[in-house]
């Protein structure tokens, strides 16, 4: 994974307290790659602490993970090389399910998973500019693979589209929402930018979008991929051909339920310390079907439909007509209960937008049943540390009518 000076001091570090092949370590550091990348020298495998995980989430993450070590030591000191311990079926990272659509889980990836997803994608320019914090896995890979690149990386605390557009990055690793505001950034500056790549995950990616991103980046490349933290890589899209299947991994639709079976899966999943092993195919329970050519489409995931007199209601891609509206800084599809339909079908939107445009979108793009019924207006969504909106979150809220929003005019 490319160590340098200041993970062979964090691996001094760890075997110093007796860190070493097999043992597990829990992150509680502000900079996370130079701990990240000694544990890994050792041959143990690290969980990335979110701090934004409420003190509940906290302790029964811990109580899944059984950490021997919690690092909340200041950054390490620079050191001499250290030798690597273990090879590629190696744990060497212990991911959490992003809570978007409910608690985290303590997953276990082996070191080969990542390199066979890390060569999938493929050599990118550099610098890479990874623009939230590496307790999100979308964001810890994009770190990673730019180091195994052998490119510089550039890390932003949190997303800010200003930011991400001043830096000198030739690549940048980004979601949907993301990749909105930093266009508009660019639009706003003339399209000057030295992005030659831009890698989009964590969610559907509309043709709006598509087409902004075509006028606004002329020269660039688009790379859309999808995955899981359970698989890596499942599908990437370059250009206009949808997605494709990654080489070696094999899908099955079964009852419009999307299955896996990928040498880039995880290991297994966590519980009270012990290792529950993965199955040989394994779901995470996306809706999926093939086009006529024979691109997979991905219509989101089965928690995430509303379903609403009747019908499901797939919200994702709700999502993807409406942030094509203008004012749209990102939005979230979810129900709110209702006593004849079941939910009512409900847009949180973040940014100024306006109602009468919203509609006349929703109008010329959606099915009548997939229209939303109720808008509400919030000033920031909740969201996962990969900036991903917490849809569980948002839903729990609804219900409980505890989300902090107006009606939107």
């Amino acid at each position: 994974m490319v160590p340098d000076e200041r993970a062979y001091g964090a691996a001094r570090w760890l075997a110093g307290r007796g860190i070493g092949e097999g043992s597990r370590v829990a992150l509680d550091v502000p900079d996370v790659l130079p701990w990240f990348l000694g544990a890994d020298l050792l041959g143990a495998a690290s969980l990335v602490i979110e701090p934004s995980w409420t003190p509940t989430e906290r302790a029964a993450v811990l109580a899944d993970a059984r950490p021997d070590l919690v690092v909340t030591a200041p950054a390490p000191t620079p050191a001499e090389p250290v030798e690597a311990a273990g090879d590629g079926e190696t744990f060497f990272y212990l991911p959490t399910t992003s809570g978007s659509s409910g608690s985290p889980k303590v997953l276990v990836r082996t070191r080969d998973s990542w390199l066979r997803s890390f060569a999938a994608l493929g050599p990118l320019p550099g610098p890479v500019l990874i623009p939230g914090p590496l307790s999100s896995s979308l964001f810890l890979f994009g770190a990673l693979h730019g180091r195994w690149c052998g490119r510089p990386v550039i890390t932003l605390p949190r997303w800010d589209a200003e930011a991400a557009a001043r830096t000198e990055a030739a690549t940048v690793h980004l979601v949907p929402a993301m990749l909105s505001t930093l266009l508009s950034v660019l639009e706003r500056r003339g399209g000057s930018s030295g992005l030659r790549t831009v890698v989009c995950g964590g969610a559907h990616l509309g043709d709006e979008v598509r087409a902004r991103f075509a006028r606004v980046l002329p020269e660039a490349e688009l790379i859309e991929y999808y995955g899981s933290a359970e698989h890596s890589l499942i599908a990437i899209r370059r250009g206009a051909g949808g997605l494709r299947p990654v080489p070696g991994v094999e899908l099955d639709v079964r009852d419009g339920v999307l299955w896996v079976r990928s040498p880039l899966a995880y290991a297994g999943q966590l519980r009270d310390g012990d290792l529950r092993a993965a199955g040989d195919w394994s779901t995470v329970g996306d809706l999926a079907e093939f086009d006529a050519s024979g691109a997979l489409v991905v219509r989101g995931r089965a928690g995430a439909t509303v379903s609403s007199g009747g019908r499901l209601v797939p919200a994702e891609e709700v999502e993807a007509v409406l942030r094509s509206a203008p004012g749209v800084v990102d939005v979230l599809v979810s129900g709110t209960p209702h006593p004849r339909l079941g939910e009512l079908v409900t847009a949180v939107v973040e940014g100024p937008a306006r109602l009468r445009e919203l509609r006349a979108v929703a109008r010329d793009r959606l099915a009548p049943a997939n229209r939303p019924r109720r808008w509400l207006l919030v000033k920031e969504l909740p969201r996962t540390a990969s900036g991903k909106p917490a849809r569980a979150v948002v839903a729990a809220r609804l219900a409980e009518g505890t989300l902090p929003a107006e009606p939107l005019t």
